[in-house]
């Protein structure tokens, strides 16, 4: 479970979805609010790469999909730190 954890945590298309769902989770926050789009952005990411990519895993799909959640909370909160770091500089500059 951990090699696999390591392998998603460092897989670079599963980054870039999870920076596009922070760009537009903040972009559409006034309508949509924001913790309901990050959940469900992290579900859908983690149940459609297994789906979508064909790699020579040997773990069983929901397995591949628990760990794929876990990944990209990780990573989403890595991601939300930092939007959040940005946001607090640009707030302080002007």
């Amino acid at each position: 479970m951990t090699e696999l954890l390591q392998a998603q945590l460092g897989d670079v298309f599963r980054i870039g979805l999870i920076i596009g769902l922070i760009i537009t989770a903040a972009r559409t926050r006034a309508v949509t609010g924001i913790a309901l789009p990050l959940a469900a952005g992290v579900v859908f990411i983690a149940a459609i790469i297994p789906l979508t990519t064909s790699t020579a895993v040997a773990a069983p799909f929901w397995m591949q999909v628990a760990s794929g959640v876990i990944a990209n909370l990780i990573l989403l909160g890595v991601g939300l730190v930092l939007w959040t770091l940005v946001e607090k500089l640009r707030a302080a500059k002007g």
